[in-house]
């Protein structure tokens, strides 16, 4: 029988690492959700409470355009059928109705620095991890595997607390070949490309007007370009832009990763992008250290999302041995279970993919 598998959304960036995964899985039947929680977090969503999450209506909307648009099939919060398998870009929030299932995590990206509400939700379980962020990233322990970016990455999470036999390096597919991004139509090339983050959306401090300075001083005089993060205020990120650097060009929409293809310097906060920037050899400054950005540089191995549907193939075939196994130790057929051992290392090291 043909496998059921929710892939649950986010972001764009989320959506489009899900859909790559999805053509990897083609033999299975594929059903996509905007990213969602339960009762109390969507009455938070209702009243427009969500809005600084990927759960707010405008992150549900984009997401909602782009699974149209490529006419993928919709089962929105996995509500009309059981599914065998759940893919998921972030588990912050867990639903309740995926809790009993096997469920492969992704990571989208880049995480949060680790900060006070970080510190406090790993002291305090019983607090939401959403307030911590995406340093919280791997804290629920509810998935049966979680895939990273990068050795690095996996040491990371070890470090935070993720079970080490969970977690496979597989890399994640919108950073796993950033050489793609040279061939583009961007019309400028020599800039400095400043990338700002969403910091004061998701309620946390950022010195804007000292960041824009900085920017300025890195440029001298250089052509000065800023690219917008998608959940960013844009009249108000604009005009603090112009306020200080009239002469720098301001996109909002717009492919960051070409920009980046593109200048020779490229400043950021706490974004992703700066994965791009250094896996392009590109002058990057970042607020977090270059050194650790460079050690967990996701692997640029070009098949993340095959290692990702190899790692789910696994996952489910193990569940099969498994039920199987206990159905016939449960009739007396034979005189044991097997052990839920993580057989989808094997699957994934054996199924013809560079090596995980």
């Amino acid at each position: 029988m043909r496998k059921k598998i929710l892939l649950i959304c986010g972001s764009l960036n989320q959506t489009t690492q899900m859909h790559q995964i999805a053509e990897e899985l083609s033999d299975c039947d594929l059903f996509f959700t905007p990213f969602y929680g339960d009762l109390l977090l969507s009455l938070a969503r209702r009243f427009n409470l969500a809005e600084f999450t990927v759960m707010g209506t405008k992150f549900s909307s984009r997401c909602l355009e782009y699974l149209n648009q490529h006419q993928l099939a919709l089962d929105l919060e996995g509500r009309s059928r059981d599914y065998d398998l759940i893919l998921t870009c972030s588990d912050l929030v867990v639903p309740k109705n995926i809790l009993k299932r096997k469920i492969v995590l992704v990571q989208e990206g880049m995480t949060d620095p680790e900060n006070l509400a970080y510190h406090i939700v790993r002291r305090v379980p019983m607090l939401p991890r959403w307030l911590a962020s995406t340093a919280a990233t791997g804290l629920s322990n509810a998935f049966t595997v979680f895939c990273v970016a990068s050795e690095g990455y996996r040491e990371l999470f070890i470090k935070k607390g993720v079970r080490s036999e969970k977690i496979v390096v597989t890399g994640i597919p919108n950073f796993d070949n950033c050489a793609r991004f040279l061939k583009n139509d961007f019309p400028f090339r020599g800039f400095v490309l400043v990338c700002t983050s969403d910091t004061r959306e998701t309620f946390k401090f950022d010195n804007r007007k000292r960041f824009i300075e900085r920017a300025v001083s890195i440029a001298a005089g250089r052509q000065l370009i800023f690219k917008l993060h998608p959940n960013e205020n844009v009249d108000r990120s604009t005009s603090e832009i112009r306020a200080i650097a009239p002469r720098a060009l301001v996109y909002s929409k717009g492919s960051a990763e070409e920009m980046i293809a593109n200048c020779d310097v490229l400043i950021t906060q706490y974004s992703s992008t700066a994965f791009v920037g250094i896996a392009l050899g590109k002058e990057v400054h970042s607020y977090f250290n270059a050194d650790d950005l460079r050690k967990l540089m996701p692997i640029q191995n070009n098949c993340a999302a095959k290692n990702i549907a190899a790692v789910c193939r696994g996952v489910l075939e193990t569940a099969q041995a498994y039920q199987c196994r206990k159905s016939k130790y449960e009739d007396g057929s034979i005189g044991q279970t097997v052990s839920g051992s993580y057989a989808y290392e094997n699957a994934c090291c054996s199924s013809g993919q560079n090596k995980i």
